[in-house]
């Protein structure tokens, strides 16, 4: 069994890895061809837009993946289809009437974007609204019946159609709006084929949908935490996108071009480089949470102990890898992905943030499969509270920088609340050595780039990227294996046969 999941975890992962390297490539084509204002643009609309497709169906692929695995269990094909079918009918009941209100009423939603144009652009992605929500629901029925090589391959599909789509149409954009709405043109077709393609892979393998009474209630019941909790990430991120740049007019005296090019730069370049573990932890959590809440209802302590520690380990490994790397090379890595030094300071300022949004990520995950997605929302509104605070506080003082100080402050408090909670669940757990040492390691491998970096100081940023990473990367993973806190156990276990 443990084989398995670790296969599982490696597969999924593989297949994120590459999705997400071709979203990151998408984004530094985006910044060369619509510069900084257009991606600015772009994201406001993706911002809006995630607030009601998260309303709609956030929390509802880890339910019907829990709800299959009962069903599974009990050998009842018939509740399968009853749990599929509650899925779409609940996604629907959202969605459907959410887009026909938005659309007639969009000019109450004016006051979200800068100008009518992002307005338009922003309506154009309606229909995504309800076509992806109902893709998630798909998405959770590849989970819940460990279905993770078709799911895997549509993910990467869906991101491949928009990166190329997307590239062809913006190649000849006129102007950075002009560019945005091209974009988001690419993801609407993306989500489109998202959509047909799940949808025909489950009702081409025995897929039916039903009548779904049965099921409808109890889904919606297990869902609503999780998705309040991602509604509001949304909501904030949302919030953030319509009142940033506008306080950056108002408090420092940017125009609104400027304002925009901040934002896109910080939230477009930045943030996808800082955020690159959050492919790799959603990754192991989608294989190893079910995992750990069957283990949990089972009473099996010792089991649940284990993937606790190992999940937490794995997490704080892929931040302590990162940390060293970025914070010696984030100037360069700006420079030579974006053409944006700014976006490359951001980087390197911010890079030990990892740490405390790798922890937040997966405690977050560990506990809400042992059924505590209500203190888990709580906690996330302590941080989301400070990082608002943060943001209307420092803006005048920090300008932009006031959002990732709230940000990084947000995840350290998240991080610090859930492992309290986790040892008052989980007293037998032990990790905290292990976080401790894990950041002296990255207090010394960072020192250690330092140091490489003034030495290769006359090279090219590619050059310096090239050397100096893989150094810092080399002295963090063999501090790691000398200190006796990494194993190569796992990798043999992928290859080992069943």
């Amino acid at each position: 069994m443990a084989s398995n999941v670790y296969k599982s975890a490696a597969q999924v992962t593989v297949f994120s890895t590459i999705e997400k390297t071709l979203s990151f490539a998408y984004r530094i084509i985006l910044s060369r061809l619509i510069g900084a204002e257009g991606i600015g643009i772009y994201q406001i609309c993706l911002s809006v837009f995630s607030v009601f497709l998260t309303a709609a169906s956030s929390g509802i692929p880890v339910t019907v993946s829990r709800m299959i695995a009962k069903q599974s269990a009990t050998g009842s094909a018939a509740g399968k289809h009853a749990v599929v079918t509650a899925g779409v009918v609940s996604t629907l009941m959202f969605t459907v009437p959410a887009a026909i209100i938005i659309f007639f009423g969009r000019n109450l939603l004016a006051f979200l974007f800068p100008d009518r144009e992002s307005l338009n652009i922003f309506i154009l992605l309606l229909p995504g609204l309800i076509l992806t929500s109902v893709y998630a629901v798909m998405r959770g029925t590849f989970w819940g019946n460990k279905q993770f090589m078709p799911y895997s391959l549509i993910e990467l599909a869906e991101d491949s159609v928009m990166v190329i789509l997307g590239t062809v149409l913006v190649f000849s954009a006129t102007s950075p709006t002009d560019g945005a709405y091209r974009a988001t043109a690419a993801a609407l077709i993306s989500y489109i084929f998202s959509f047909l393609v799940s949808v025909g892979w489950y009702l081409m393998h025995g897929g039916k949908f039903v009548n779904p009474k049965s099921q409808l209630r109890p889904l919606l019941a297990s869902a609503m935490p999780i998705t309040a909790m991602r509604t509001s990430t949304s909501l904030l991120n949302s919030v953030v996108a319509t009142f940033l740049p506008a306080l950056l007019i108002g408090a420092c005296g940017y125009d609104s071009s400027e304002a925009l090019a901040l934002y896109g730069a910080v939230t477009g370049m930045s943030l996808p480089v800082l955020m690159i573990p959050n492919s790799l932890i959603g990754s192991i959590a989608v294989v190893v949470a079910p995992e750990m809440s069957e283990h949990y209802y089972a009473g099996r302590g010792d089991r649940l102990k284990r993937d606790i520690e190992k999940t937490i380990k794995a997490a704080v490994f892929i931040a302590a890898l990162l940390i060293p790397a970025l914070f010696t090379l984030g100037g360069d890595i700006g420079i030579m992905l974006f053409g944006n030094a700014f976006s490359g300071e951001v980087i390197t300022k911010f890079a030990f943030m990892l740490l405390p949004l790798c922890i937040s990520m997966i405690t977050t995950t560990a506990l809400n499969s042992m059924n505590c997605e209500v203190k888990t929302l709580i906690y996330f509104f302590i941080g989301a509270l400070f990082m608002l605070v943060c943001i209307f506080a420092l803006t005048p003082i920090a300008g932009i920088y006031s959002y990732m100080i709230g940000l990084a402050g947000s995840y350290v408090i998240t991080a610090a609340l859930n492992l309290h909670l986790l040892r008052k669940k989980c007293p037998d757990a032990t990790y905290l050595k292990h976080l401790a040492a894990s950041a002296a390691i990255c207090v010394f491998g960072s020192l250690f780039g330092l140091l490489l970096r003034r030495l290769t100081a006359e090279l090219t940023p590619v050059l310096k990227v090239i050397i100096c990473g893989g150094a810092v990367t080399a002295f963090t993973l063999t501090a790691f294996w000398g200190l006796g806190m990494v194993s190569i156990e796992p990798v043999k276990k992928l290859f080992r046969r069943r």
